[in-house]
């Protein structure tokens, strides 16, 4: 008798923290669907950023009511089984806690349950989100329609961007000790300190360095690409809202790495074409100064440390590949 009434005061708390946990977490999930997800970083200023925002958004709201339900039970437990409480039941203890198949068998199929839907939704979410504006080196898996064509029309100066076109915009991005550059090969492949780009267009970033290894991390448009000397990293994004950014270098890289950020702007692409081609044209003298286009540089013996426009006869340290010197001619 004394066991049936046991297993019947277990069951009555299993239903009431049960019921405590539902309401509690329905709640908590409304309250964070409506008030805070739609404010969840990185934003929604690319495809990439809304695509992992949203992604963030579905497991927090799956691991919310996992975490209520620890606190509800410990919670629970604390009132209602403190051992100053005269006359309570053991909680853990007895014949009733060893042989509750249910419980075991519920812990076992929820548990499972989630974790498989989660490694199912993570993985789709990978594949659908094109990497989800990681670097994918230079032979990228997932690629929009038409980034090939313009990556490679970029490397022969035959490439051109123009608004409403639906063409890919390539940017590369190079990093050096402590700086970002931005070169755009499809304007006549000047360099700008600025990231500018346009809106509701699919962006190519290729990221390289000239010295140690940087990291790109333009944390609003949600991409993120390491910047390897001789190596092209490949990640892309498509804008989908106007606004500011910050660009950041993740990657420790000596002694001012705190200090390598810039900023980048979305603008509308009537005022992206206009921007491009002035600079463009204002730059002309500079950017003759400049190698041919390229995925990768090598810094030339007087070029290192910084100095971008080298311009003579200097022999140097690579026989390859030079990077603002030309090779002797004798």
């Amino acid at each position: 008798m004394s066991t049936e009434n046991s297993m019947k005061k277990e069951t009555h708390h299993l239903r009431r923290m049960a019921t405590i946990w539902i309401i509690l977490s329905v709640a908590a999930d409304l309250l964070f669907m409506f008030w805070i997800a739609p404010h969840v970083p990185p934003g929604t200023m690319t495809d990439t950023a809304r695509a992992n925002q949203f992604d963030f958004n579905v497991l927090f709201l799956m691991a919310f009511p996992v975490l209520i339900g620890v606190w509800v039970y410990m919670g629970y437990a604390i009132v209602n089984w403190s051992a100053k409480r005269a006359g309570v039941p053991e909680p853990i203890g007895g014949p009733a806690a060893r042989g509750n198949l249910k419980a075991q068998v519920s812990w076992i199929v929820v548990t499972s349950v989630i974790v498989l839907f989660l490694a199912g939704f993570g993985t789709v979410a990978l594949i659908g989100g094109k990497g989800s504006g990681g670097g994918e080196g230079p032979n990228p898996v997932w690629m929009p329609a038409g980034s090939a064509k313009a990556e490679t029309a970029a490397l022969t100066s035959s490439a051109s961007w123009t608004p409403g076109s639906n063409q890919v915009l390539v940017v590369q991005v190079i990093g050096q000790q402590w700086q970002f550059t931005y070169r755009y090969p499809q304007f006549g492949g000047f360099e700008s300190p600025k990231l500018i780009i346009p809106n509701n267009t699919e962006i190519a970033f290729n990221v390289t360095s000239l010295d140690v290894i940087h990291s790109f991390w333009a944390y609003q448009l949600s991409v993120k690409a390491d910047a390897n000397p001789q190596q092209n990293d490949v990640a892309y994004a498509k804008t989908d809202q106007l606004g500011n950014f910050t660009v950041r270098c993740s990657e420790l890289c000596g002694i001012w790495h705190g200090a390598m950020f810039n900023y980048g702007k979305v603008v509308t692409p009537s005022d992206f074409q206009n921007w491009a081609t002035s600079t463009e044209a204002a730059n002309a003298a500079n950017t003759k100064n400049l190698p041919p286009f390229a995925w990768t540089y090598v810094p030339d013996a007087n070029g290192a440390a910084g100095g971008y426009y080298i311009d003579g006869n200097v022999t140097p340290y690579s026989q390859v590949e030079t990077y603002g010197a030309k090779q002797p001619t004798s």
